[in-house]
């Protein structure tokens, strides 16, 4: 295994048989992606007596060059038969390994980019030195977005008003935006009816807001 590998337990009890299980997945990632250049894996005790479901709550956060950050989460919720924790796991892994393989075909050309997978923004909240912000689309707010989301190490770049591409990807604190790639210069800034300067949304977004 030649990925770097950042592995912490939560309330779970640490067994040969899960490190054996989470090294043999890691090995499949890097099957799909051989250019992963760090792996976190966070594996906790969620709930304590689920009544279905699993108690178990399994994250993988990963990065790819030159700027990608990916991760999938899954914890079984109620409704579903009691999940082992191995399930939880492979079912984890199997996620992302998916987004490493339709990544990996995106940067060697081998699949196009289809139009509707692809998300257009605004940056309209930005905290730079602490190299986060959200985005907004024309029928999302909020969407969060860090400096390891940006592609090409373009986080310096982004300003408020910024349009940007990027990759919606769902998690359990809500949106996350992955392989952010800026298209415009900020938009225009006009004073709300506070006196606040708010960034003003890209023309043709109210139509859209109007169609949904």
């Amino acid at each position: 295994m030649q990925v770097p590998l950042e592995l912490t337990y939560r309330d779970v009890e640490r067994s040969d048989a899960i490190d054996a299980l989470i090294q043999e997945k890691v090995a499949k990632l890097e099957e799909a992606c051989d250019h992963i250049s760090s792996c976190r894996i966070a594996v906790e005790r969620a709930h304590t007596h689920p009544d279905s479901g699993s108690p178990f709550r399994v994250r993988i956060d990963m990065t790819v060059p030159p700027g990608h950050e990916l991760f999938a989460e899954k914890s079984p919720d109620q409704g579903t038969q009691y999940v082992p924790l191995e399930a939880v796991i492979r079912e984890t892994f199997d996620a992302a390994r998916r987004q490493l393989v339709e990544l990996n075909e995106r940067q060697t050309g081998q699949v196009k980019t289809h139009p509707q997978q692809a998300v257009a923004g605004i940056v309209t909240t930005l905290f730079p030195e602490e190299d986060y912000g959200f985005i907004k689309t024309p029928t999302e707010a909020d969407i969060y977005f860090n400096r390891n989301s940006v592609l090409n190490d373009d986080f310096d770049r982004v300003e408020l008003g910024t349009g940007v591409q990027f990759f919606r990807v769902e998690a359990e604190d809500g949106p996350r935006a992955s392989s952010v790639k800026i298209v415009s210069t900020p938009s225009v800034r006009t004073p709300d009816e506070k006196g606040n300067e708010v960034v003003a949304p890209p023309l043709g977004w109210e139509q859209q807001d109007n169609l949904g």
